[in-house]
């Protein structure tokens, strides 16, 4: 559960960084293995991104006027 902007701004690395490394692998791997290998990837991935989406759109804003 990310808490703060910082979570945030970290949890937003590891997924670019999780995308990157898909990108590399694709290259690499076979068309048979590839299911198999990408799948544990993009669970981590869509979890972290269901996790900024909570954040960003749970609670009310803070409060910049005072």
């Amino acid at each position: 559960m990310i808490r703060n902007v910082h979570e945030l701004a970290v949890t937003r690395e590891r997924v670019a960084s999780l995308e990157k490394l898909l990108e590399a692998l694709r290259k690499t791997a076979r068309p048979e293995e590839w299911p198999a290998l990408s799948s544990g990837y993009r669970l981590e991935i869509e979890r972290m991104q269901g996790e900024m989406l909570d954040y960003l759109v749970e609670g009310a804003p803070a409060d910049t006027t005072a």
